[in-house]
């Protein structure tokens, strides 16, 4: 049998993410018990404090030991609070820990933003990495170093997996149950806990907010010429002109601002006012693409998909009030 630890870190986490890996792990062990085999995992919550409270002391975790525990096969990191640098501190012998564990043989998840804690370690620079796509700004910034990939629900490298925000961690788990045990026992575990079994995108689920963390004045006022101006074609040669700096410079600036060229953010812009109408109006795919600067039905489709995982006609069947009442 194999030993699997699941992390318990100082400061507040989700709990959550440390309940549902622990039943869920239990029961597919269960499962496998019932099949007339051995359990794979023996599931076992460690960290540097025996004892944690959350939510004001409305729950208490009880961990062992992590000094206990000298070597195991796997290490699942739950979620943190959103005061990632706090976490970071609180944690830096759990990092560690977590390093030489990895050293030792050891595959290594997060869910969520467990991912600070992971990209501490540096075992993932270079590598593609997945959390919550709304700690994704804090995490570029703590980590220029790691391919941060907030679209994907679940990535796989080199026995180190992540996934991205909130219940989804559910997903990575399922795929952790079919890898480590078998499909079989996978799809029990997705009917017992009622989890759709192949999801494996975030970005239906991304809201686009802007990037306008930064204190470049030039381009605040370019992305709201571009927020302000859907319908209009908007070129960016005359834009860097009228600024009186070269397109080159331009497109520096705005990369380094916002993480996107002026393109990709112009068409971030004009998908996420397309979802905000397909989600709350009754305009077809037409009527809404050009109400947003399209006129080519393939190009606005192939935008649409790329940024967002679901052609223009799926998110609207998928996420509209009035369709998903009458349907």
């Amino acid at each position: 049998m194999q030993h699997l630890t699941l992390v318990v870190p100082q400061g507040q986490i989700n709990l959550s993410s440390i309940v549902g890996t622990y039943k869920v792990f239990s029961r597919a062990n269960q499962y496998c018990e019932s099949m007339g085999k051995p359990p794979v995992f023996k599931i076992q919550l460690a960290g540097f404090s025996t004892k944690v409270e959350l939510y004001d002391g409305l729950f208490t975790i009880n961990p062992t030991p992590i000094h206990q525990i000298k070597k195991t096969d796997f290490v699942i990191i739950p979620s943190i609070s959103k005061d990632y640098n706090n976490s970071l501190k609180l944690n830096t012998k759990l990092i560690e820990w977590i390093a030489h564990q990895h050293q030792n043989g050891a595959e290594i998840a997060s869910i969520c933003t467990g991912a600070f804690l992971l990209a501490a370690t540096g075992l993932v620079d270079g590598k593609i990495c997945s959390t919550h796509w709304i700690a994704g700004e804090a995490f570029k910034k703590l980590y220029p170093q790691v391919q941060l990939a907030t679209d994907k629900l679940i990535t796989d490298e080199s026995g180190i997996y992540t996934n991205g925000g909130a219940f989804s961690f559910l997903n990575l788990l399922l795929y952790l149950v079919e890898k480590k045990y078998d499909r079989q026992t996978a799809i029990y575990c997705s009917k017992v806990f009622q989890i759709d079994i192949n999801r494996s995108q975030q970005s239906p689920f991304t809201i686009f907010e802007g990037q306008k963390d930064h204190s470049d004045e030039l381009i605040k006022k370019t992305q709201q010429l571009i927020e302000n101006n859907l319908q209009d074609k908007i070129s960016f040669e005359k834009v860097a002109e009228e600024l009186a700096i070269s397109r080159r410079n331009f497109d520096r600036r705005f990369i380094k601002a916002t993480g996107n060229t002026p393109v990709e953010y112009l068409q971030r812009v004009k998908v996420e006012a397309a979802k905000k109408q397909f989600e709350t109006g009754m305009k077809n795919v037409n009527e809404v693409m050009f109400d947003v600067g399209y006129t080519d039905v393939k190009a606005f489709r192939e935008v649409f998909r790329k940024i967002t995982g679901l052609s223009p006609l799926e998110y609207r069947q998928k996420y509209n009030k009035e369709l998903a009442y009458h349907s």
